[in-house]
């Protein structure tokens, strides 16, 4: 689900970084990696929560691979978002869990995203995760 850039103004702007998180989080928590990958450009850069750095989509999807069978599925918390007419900066918290463990996340940090436009949706070109629990 690609939200388009209909909405007026800043805070449209912003609403739709929200809802693109919260339906990447949706896709990531079904474990939809397809969908997951979706909200990405395709040379996406990724540095993971441990400094692996991933370049490019097809990377993250050989990297996601990799950890087949696992039930852990991470949420990403927007805390505050600042969108130009191109670009678009968010960040938050993350956190990890697994499911086999409990309800409580095992992992977390803090997280930042540049969004960009691309044709009428906004894509995520590059992200950086820190583990810092």
């Amino acid at each position: 689900m690609l939200i388009f850039l209909n909405s007026p103004g800043v805070f449209g702007q912003q609403e739709q970084i929200r809802q693109l998180r919260a339906a990447s989080n949706r896709a990531m928590k079904a474990y939809d990696h397809e969908k997951v990958l979706s909200f990405l450009t395709e040379d996406v850069l990724t540095t993971t929560g441990n400094g692996t750095m991933l370049t490019g989509k097809q990377a993250l999807a050989e990297y996601i691979e990799k950890s087949a069978g696992s039930e852990m599925y991470f949420v990403r918390t927007p805390g505050q978002i600042q969108t130009g007419p191109e670009r678009a900066w968010e960040q938050g918290t993350w956190k990890g869990y697994d499911p086999q463990k409990g309800p409580d996340p095992v992992v977390g940090g803090n997280y930042a995203a540049m969004w960009i436009r691309e044709g009428d949706a906004w894509l995520i070109k590059s992200q950086l995760f820190v583990t810092l629990d």
